[in-house]
């Protein structure tokens, strides 16, 4: 690994910014996969590393995918939406995350 995939363990939970649940992100989670909005700059290995940290779980794949941006108007000011990266993490078989902890 080069120094720029090292990562202040304190900063790793700060690369995920929010779990997304949409209809394929549901029937993924079938198949132990999960995704996540994560931080532009975050590389595959720190989103391994924060996921494993955060949920103490093993993470055996990670896919990325950058958003496109869209477009938002106020009046006549056009304007973008904030972007994020957006990652689908692969579990270890026996693994798996709680987003919805029972109320």
């Amino acid at each position: 690994m080069t120094s720029k995939h090292k990562c202040d363990p304190r900063e790793l939970p700060d690369l995920i910014i929010r779990p997304i649940v949409t209809e394929k992100a549901t029937i993924l989670l079938e198949q132990n996969k999960y995704v996540f909005d994560v931080a532009k700059k975050a590389s595959k290995p720190q989103i391994k590393a924060a996921i494993e940290s955060l949920f103490d779980v093993t993470v055996t794949k990670v896919n990325t995918l950058n958003r496109p941006p869209k477009k938002r108007r106020v009046g006549r000011f056009i304007g973008y939406k904030p972007r994020y990266k957006r990652a689908i993490v692969t579990l270890a078989e026996g693994d798996s995350i709680t987003l919805f902890p029972e109320v």
